[in-house]
């Protein structure tokens, strides 16, 4: 058995060069490094919660982990600022079914509370939260933390079209492994970490990080159609072109709708009306101050 670490690191080498071959290593997490001054750096946050449930109104986050990175304005990452990990005990028991999706129990969650003043100081400096279902953890953390609620944020699996740049999905194990890495995550943190990993890897598809991709969509504001009192039967036909249904328990319209770039907004609302002439729906702009909140 091969003990001698530099002979391993050579069999990969040597491995990777070849087509018939790919190689994928553990990750490890960057050390942290002293922040960059000058040259347009910026700070991002990597987040990701795990919680009790899936309603953000009344379920609870048991988990929360955090990366601080910083990064240039074109997407390339410079280094690792901190990390934050902690746990937090609901006020009910976590159900069997939880334990098995995250791996956290009751006896772990004992006694701890989160440090809402130390999160609050962890993200002040950061310009952009990013999580990898940012439609799921921005709320939770929002109800959490008000600090949220004025940043701008960005999604990691939905504003990247993974596939179109030679993917096979965009679950976080998926695109790690495409990235060249594999990891068994623990806790929240080790996600964020390997985040990380996928959005600095370079996309042959356009010669820059992934990152940078995120960045740019991130930044262009979309446009939310409210398509409200369409016929039942035109169900169907608003799902195959990307609506999405809404049942208004969240106060929002009870309607189907769909997010569209500012430049489709007028086809949008062409289509619309080859199904109802008069219709004259509700828009929403959004931008990543207000898209995946409570308040959009």
């Amino acid at each position: 058995m091969l003990q001698d670490t530099t002979d391993l690191v050579a069999m990969a080498e040597a491995l990777s060069r070849s087509p018939d071959y790919r190689i994928l290593r553990r990750l490890v997490a960057r050390p942290r490094c002293m922040p960059t001054v000058g040259q347009g750096v910026r700070t991002g946050i990597l987040l990701d919660t795990e919680t009790t449930g899936l309603d953000h109104a009344k379920d609870e986050i048991i988990e929360l982990g955090m990366v601080k990175f910083d990064y240039t304005q074109d997407g390339r990452i410079v280094g690792v600022r901190d990390s934050f990990s902690a746990f937090n005990e609901p006020s009910a028991p976590i159900s069997a079914e939880v334990t098995a999706l995250t791996g956290i129990t009751n006896e772990m969650v004992a006694g701890h509370k989160f440090d809402n003043a130390a999160v609050a100081a962890f993200v002040e400096s950061g310009v952009i939260t990013i999580a990898h279902n940012s439609g799921f953890d921005r709320k939770f953390a929002e109800r959490y933390w008000p600090v949220f609620e004025h940043k701008a944020w960005g999604c990691s699996m939905s504003e990247i079209e993974w596939r179109k740049h030679g993917f096979a999905g965009s679950q976080l194990g998926y695109l790690l492994n495409g990235a060249g890495y594999f990891h068994q995550a623990h806790r929240a943190v080790d996600d964020c970490h390997a985040l990380l990993e996928v959005l600095a890897f370079e996309l042959q598809t356009t010669g820059s990080p992934a990152l940078a991709l995120l960045l740019e969509t991130a930044r262009k504001p979309t446009m939310r159609v409210w398509a409200e009192q369409t016929a039942f039967e035109l169900k169907d036909s608003l799902k195959r072109r990307g609506y999405r249904w809404n049942d208004g328990s969240d106060g929002r319209p009870k309607s189907w709708f769909i997010d569209v770039d500012e430049t489709a907004l007028d086809d949008e609302i062409a289509f619309l009306r080859t199904y109802m002439q008069d219709v004259d729906p509700t828009v929403q702009r959004l931008t990543a101050f207000t898209r995946f909140s409570c308040r959009a």
